[in-house]
């Protein structure tokens, strides 16, 4: 077992945040590279939206399969060596998709995203817990909001390095590989497409092989859940999780939110395209879903806790999703796109909120609570993929109101109540133990 050091003192909190800040830039980076990818994916392996749309499944399933194991690892390396696994294992799942997606065999490319999704699940069920505890639970949003920033700015970024070194024409490319005269010149224009992906994540799973080497040489204290996260209403005398209820409906909660935010980031292109939208334009959506969430971030680092506490923003930021999705049922074309980029910022500060929300007072519980609510990010597989198939049947902009709307409700149910329940009742129970 990893020893463990108390919390760093206030002011201490920098340099640990800014290790911490660099891990959740890579978080950004390679998890908002699925919006674009769908688009790479499709014209390489000649796939309809379903089968595209098994990146993010394939991706965001990987936590839900992996972060309990994920908790077991870091109980015996710590939450330090743990984050430096997860790179490791990220650098080997790009290695791994960068392969086959050159040689454009799909089963194996969407393996190396798994891979890369079970090292940002043992990641972030490290680093999470970590930057919530690092400090006063009641500012964790504040703190997060920070790391969400570093997270955006990636996100950002993400999209539009590879639509220059990857996507760069798709358009002309989409028209040649349909004019071309034979099945051989058709493979061989979409061969060549293919490769131009093997080079970024070649040099993606390099750097993070050196990350990883970083992290266990930097300063980074070991923090313990235990005493960092009990406190007045905490519940370390909890015979079992079953006595937490605000962490299960916190854990469907991150859910739902991981569910929009992937729709409003990955989705943006596929929606875009509905309206019948050049492919050269809807390729960099998600660069503008990204931005709308910075500056939801740059809001949220300045009003709370000072303003407004983080259950009343992310009740606000509930509130305003419903209205966005509404506007964007109710629009046509770039009008409509806006709104759905727009709904970046009102999903900015939902997981600085709800995760610490979720895990407060969790005490000795706090790693299995953090996996649990880590796995609640398979609503980015689950939501997405049932739009591309109900949008098959039904009209898209209809399909993407059924499913934005209610998910928003539930998040305000959660701001407001339920994040409160079973609490104070958890903390007085009697410890069985």
């Amino acid at each position: 077992m990893a020893s463990v050091k108390p919390p760093p003192a206030p002011n201490q909190y920098r340099g640990p945040m800014i290790v911490i800040g660099v891990l959740f830039f890579i978080f950004g980076f390679v998890t908002w590279l699925n919006g674009p990818l769908i688009t790479f994916v499709k014209l390489a392996f000649d796939l309809d939206d379903v089968n595209a749309f098994l990146i993010p499944m394939v991706f965001y399933l990987s936590y839900l399969f992996l972060s309990i194991p994920s908790s077991w690892v870091l109980r015996y390396t710590g939450m330090k060596k743990g984050m430096a696994a997860g790179l490791f294992v990220m650098a080997i799942g790009a290695l791994v998709f960068g392969e086959f997606a050159t040689i454009r065999i799909y089963p194996g490319a969407l393996a190396g995203l798994f891979v890369i999704g079970a090292g940002l699940s043992l990641l972030q069920t490290a680093a999470n817990p970590y930057i919530s505890i690092l400090g006063p639970i009641d500012s964790a949003a504040q703190r997060i909001a920070v790391m969400g920033i570093c997270n955006k700015l990636a996100g950002m970024l993400a999209p539009v390095v590879i639509g220059a070194l990857v996507l760069s024409g798709i358009d002309t490319l989409d028209q040649q590989v349909q004019a071309a005269p034979t099945p051989e010149a058709r493979e061989a224009l979409l061969t060549a497409f293919a490769s131009k992906i093997h080079a970024p994540y070649l040099v993606m799973a390099a750097l993070l092989a050196l990350l990883a080497v970083w992290v266990v040489r930097s300063p980074l204290p070991e923090v313990s859940a235990k005493s960092s996260n009990g406190g007045g209403d905490a519940v370390d005398d909890t015979p079992s999780l079953a006595r937490t209820p605000h962490l299960w409906l916190g854990v469907l909660c991150l859910f739902l939110y991981v569910g929009v935010e992937v729709m409003a980031g990955d989705a943006i292109g596929t929606y875009g395209h509905g309206f019948d939208l050049p492919l050269d334009e809807t390729k960099f959506f998600t660069s503008f879903t990204l931005a709308a969430m910075l500056a939801g971030y740059l809001g949220g680092l300045v009003m709370i806790p000072r303003v407004v506490s983080q259950e009343r923003y992310l009740a606000l930021s509930a509130i305003l999703g419903v209205v966005l999705t509404v506007a964007a049922y109710a629009t046509h074309g770039y009008a409509s796109v806006a709104c759905v980029a727009a709904l970046g910022f009102a999903n900015a500060m939902m997981w600085p909120a709800i995760f610490p929300l979720g895990i407060r007072g969790l005490g000795r519980h706090t790693e299995i609570g953090s996996a649990l609510m880590i796995m609640g990010i398979a609503g980015g597989a689950v939501i997405p993929q049932l739009f591309v198939q109900l949008k098959q049947h039904y009209p898209f902009q209809a399909v993407f109101l059924c499913l934005m709307a209610p998910a928003y409700l539930y998040i305000l149910y959660f701001a407001l109540h339920g994040h409160r329940v079973g609490r104070k009742a958890a903390a007085t129970a009697p410890s069985l133990a």
